[in-house]
């Protein structure tokens, strides 16, 4: 008997949509690439086909699949519709997106890491720690980092103790959604470094040195976006020469 059938918690179609997005971030399938077909899927989660469409389904209306008649199903966004209030996951230029979000992340998040410094708790500055920690593993060892990555950075909003920072979590989760489905582990050491910098910035109470290394850890990013986007320039440029 699958587990799918063990628990009565949720119906076996919300349970087997949330299996199927967890298949989709932890494998990761990127936005863009076809997840298994419908006979396959049922296998996997030992279900009906009838609940696997009905699982599809759900992720559709969630904006995460797309169903291609004729081609098959598609990964196009990572970022449930929950997570993304905003409305950003259905940007049609995720590069512009991408800087656009870290012009604003470059505005707050350098006050939110200083904040924290001054309001977090002794439990607050352990769990950030560990979140640390746990991200490197998942970086270092190749599994997909990314619901890690938000979680750490939505620890420090939290730290900062301010209700109006917690509101704009979403903007930044989005953001490190983005910018992780753009680059696809481009930025690994510098990640690493700059998460590490500011924990230990945040664990000493150091707010300008929290500051400071926020702010290395967005440029770096920026920076990595801005190459990505001078790369595609120079492709259409080739393209339009060798017409």
């Amino acid at each position: 008997m699958s587990s799918y059938s063990k628990t009565k918690k949720k119906p076996l179609g919300a349970r087997v949509e949330d299996g199927l997005m967890e298949y989709i971030l932890q494998k990761p399938v990127l936005p863009g690439e076809k997840i298994p077909n419908e006979f396959e899927l049922a296998e996997q989660f030992g279900v009906g086909r009838s609940t696997v469409r009905e699982a599809v389904k759900g992720l559709v209306s969630r904006g995460i699949l797309e169903v291609r008649r004729g081609s098959g199903t598609y990964v196009i966004n990572t970022s449930p519709a929950a997570e993304d209030p905003l409305g950003f996951g259905k940007a049609e230029d995720k590069y512009q997106l991408a800087l656009d979000l870290f012009d604003v992340r470059l505005m707050i998040e350098p006050e939110i890491a200083s904040m924290a410094c001054k309001n977090a708790g002794e439990e607050d500055i352990r769990r950030l720690r560990r979140l640390c920690d746990e991200t490197e593993a998942l970086y270092v060892g190749g599994h997909n980092h990314i619901a890690k990555d938000i979680e750490f950075h939505t620890c420090i909003a939290s730290c900062s103790k301010n209700q109006v920072v917690e509101t704009l979590i979403p903007i930044m989760n989005q953001a490190v959604c983005t910018f992780a489905n753009l680059t696809h582990r481009k930025l690994m050491e510098e990640t690493l470094k700059t998460h590490r910098a500011i924990t230990e910035a945040i664990e000493k109470r150091d707010f300008v040195g929290a500051r400071c290394a926020m702010i290395m850890h967005l440029t770096y990013n920026r920076q990595t976006i801005m190459e990505i986007l001078e790369e595609r320039e120079k492709r259409k440029e080739k393209k339009t020469s060798d017409v």
